[in-house]
Formats: structure tokens, sequence, C-alpha cells
């Protein structure tokens, strides 16, 4: 706030308005995991808006969306490189004992424990896919 960084103080806001609202719908008090659900689930709200607004020609939006964005994956965990992704998908095939695509949940179960946070799913996922196809 004194630093005069008006962007910043606007997604914090964001951030803490989003998790109470949460806590006070469902009468709970949020944990580290159900806060960085929070966060990535305002992630993806704005690079679905991110689109919309170049489809739109609205370069104003985009660059306000673009901020946004990156500001919130300063307050998430640091990412998951592609190797250490591939690890953790070989011991989730290991550990689950995953042959077919069929499969595909159980993995994905075992590694949204582990990467939350740190890792785009949706790109885990179409990893598994491949790993699990291939």
């Amino acid at each position: 706030m004194r630093s005069g960084e008006k962007e910043r103080l606007g997604v914090i806001r964001m951030i803490t308005s989003a998790i109470k609202q949460r806590e006070v719908d469902e009468r709970i008090t949020l944990d580290d995991a159900q806060v960085l659900s929070v966060l990535e689930k305002m992630i993806k709200q704005r690079k679905e808006s991110l689109v919309h607004f170049q489809a739109g020609n609205r370069p104003d939006l985009v660059d306000k969306e673009s901020a946004e964005i990156t500001l919130l994956q300063g307050y998430l965990p640091s990412q998951l490189s592609d190797s250490d992704i591939d690890v953790l998908i070989g011991e989730a095939v290991a550990a689950t004992g995953a042959a077919s695509i069929k499969d595909m949940g159980k993995v994905m179960a075992f590694i949204k424990g582990k990467a939350q946070g740190r890792a785009d799913m949706a790109a885990v996922g179409a990893k598994i896919k491949t790993r699990l196809s291939g």
C-alpha cells in the first residue's frame, strides 16, 4: 500500500475476498491446499478471459488480465520443471500399476496431491495420456 503498487494491492484484495467468500459459502476455514485451489481457479478464470479479450480485440483488457495472472502466479509455489513432472508421472504409474488410458484417473489422483499449485494440471494430464496410450 505504501509503495503505491495499486495493481498488486488490487490483486491481494481480490485474493482475500475470494478466500473469505469461499470460507463463508462453505462455512469452513480453508487450509493451504484449498487456498491454492482458489488461486488456481482465479488464474484459470483470467486465462479464459484473456482468450475472449484477444478475440474481441481489446488490448487494454488483455494487458490488465496478463498483469493479474503474473501477480497471482507470484503467490503460488515454484513451478515444477518438465523433467520433474516426468519423474512424478513415472512414480505415479509405478505406484498405481497403471497400464492403459483407463487408469488415467488413478494416476491423476496420485499426482494431484503432490503437484497441486506447482504444475498446470491440464498439461500434466496431456503428458499422462500420451504416456499411457503409447
